[in-house]
């Protein structure tokens, strides 16, 4: 028996090997499973074993998981695309028996009326229909959504939005890994879905002023109608469909639908959630 990490070059995945590896899973029962070998030559290494397949060609999933492994589904990154990708996963996954497969949604689960959210509950979805032993990692926001683009932010002087005053309970990339480390490696929960998100739940306003007060340079936040926060994003180059869905997840932030509050994540990492403003603090001296 293999724990499986799927996207294991990612962000997320590598995290999450990581966080295996230190939490002292013997590095031979840890696979990663990788479309590039040479990305990964690290973890190999290390006595990682790589699986190589790519979610976009099914064919290469087969053989990749054993009898009793526990897999964890991180979700892909092509937006329009990951249905079929991920269901691809979930076929070979069933067919190969594995004990538990573990995935990374979005909070709120079936609830989540955002666009972001559609491939998520398909999945969950599909998840379900296989019969597999599952687990529910409903990640909500991560800081590094917006702390990896300060520059901008720092260049005109402003955190631009169409929020309003709705909170976002947002956590460090690396707490979410921990979570899938803590479910991967601990017992008891097959059958449940975990609502995870930080802590202290922040408004655009708060998050443009630690910005300030961090980087001692003045930023405000300004609050722009959809339509303009859509000719914002697409004129800063980010293309139309992506930007779409960027200012929809805004309108879900205004709506409440990002502000969490399970405590969920704290409870199974162990320990409060990183604040915010460590986040903003690591990412200026970055």
């Amino acid at each position: 028996m293999s724990i499986v990490v799927t996207g294991a070059t990612g962000h997320l995945g590598r995290l999450v090997v990581e966080g295996l590896l230190a939490a002292g899973v013997p590095a031979g029962q840890v696979a990663a499973v990788v479309r590039n070998k040479e990305k990964a030559a690290d973890l190999a290494e290390r006595g990682v074993e790589l699986r190589v397949a790519d979610y976009n060609a099914p064919e290469t999933l087969a053989g990749v998981f054993g009898a009793g492994d526990k897999v964890l589904l991180v979700s892909g990154s092509e937006v329009g695309r990951r249905v079929p990708q991920h269901r691809a996963v979930i076929d070979a996954a069933r067919a190969a028996g594995v004990a538990h497969l573990v995935y990374t949604g979005v909070l709120g689960g079936p609830d989540a009326d955002f666009d972001l959210a559609d491939e998520h509950k398909a999945t969950e979805q599909a998840v379900l229909d296989s019969g597999l032993p599952y687990t529910f990692l409903r990640n909500g926001w991560y800081h590094e959504n917006y702390t990896e683009h300060l520059a901008p932010v720092l260049a005109h002087g402003a955190v631009v939005g169409s929020a309003g005053g709705g909170r976002v309970a947002s956590a460090a990339r690396a707490d979410y890994a921990a979570a899938a480390v803590a479910v991967l490696t601990g017992e008891g929960h097959e059958g449940r879905a975990y609502e995870l998100s930080g802590d202290v739940a922040w408004t655009f306003p708060e998050y443009a002023a630690e910005i300030a007060a961090r980087s001692g340079k003045p930023v405000a936040y300004r609050q722009v109608a959809p339509a303009e926060h859509l000719a914002v994003l697409t004129g800063a180059g980010l293309p139309e469909p992506m930007a779409a869905i960027l200012v929809d997840v805004d309108a879900a932030i205004a709506r409440g639908l990002l502000a969490g509050g399970s405590g969920d994540l704290s409870r199974l990492i162990g320990r409060p959630t990183t604040p915010l403003t460590d986040a903003v603090a690591a990412a200026l001296k970055a």
